[in-house]
């Protein structure tokens, strides 16, 4: 039997019912799912020190277990002495089981490590179904080992949903486990 992630199995056994019922979805395929996880993270000093970009695509392929790209810039900005082409942050995107598997660590051991942690909020949708957390702290994901960090800096994740709404996206993640803030 192939190996499918617990969040994964979740969703199908218990979150596809629960959203019917509540939205009142006449066909399952109604029912929004999480299609993609991007992690991003931009790193300003990299125009001075090139190295810190290939940190910061090393650090995002230990947390993702998938290997990180790292971006570059789209033009040129004469303040910050930036040159288009020049590699200035990293991002990866996580699809299918990885997504979940990522989801799943995020929810059950990252998050818990945040300091004075008591959910997240729930202003981060954009108004067309996704949501966008920003992690202060890259030290949080057990993965990365403190003593080689050598810069303390934060990261970017974007869950995008296939739902139509706000309400929607934020109902599917408060039932994957995604802890949201009470008002």
């Amino acid at each position: 039997m192939a190996y499918t992630p617990r969040l994964k199995q979740e969703y199908k056994d218990r979150v596809i019912a629960a959203l019917k019922e509540e939205f009142g979805y006449k066909n399952v395929m109604q029912v929004p799912k999480l299609e993609k996880i991007v992690l991003s993270r931009g790193v300003g000093a990299a125009v001075s020190d090139k190295k810190l970009v290939d940190y910061a695509v090393e650090e995002l392929t230990k947390v993702t277990g998938q290997k990180a790209v790292a971006t570059i810039s789209k033009k040129d900005v004469a303040s910050f002495k930036l040159r288009k082409g020049m590699p200035i942050g990293a991002k990866v995107t996580l699809r299918g089981e990885r997504m979940y598997e990522f989801l799943d660590r995020l929810i059950t051991s990252s998050l818990p490590r945040v300091r004075d942690f008591n959910g997240i909020k729930a202003t981060g949708f954009d108004g067309r179904g996704n949501y966008n957390l920003g992690v202060t702290e890259q030290i949080i994901f057990p993965e990365i080992d403190i003593d080689k960090v050598n810069k303390i800096s934060g990261l970017d994740i974007t869950f995008v949903t296939s739902a139509k709404t706000d309400k929607e996206a934020k109902s599917l993640l408060a039932e994957l486990g995604l802890p949201f803030k009470k008002n």
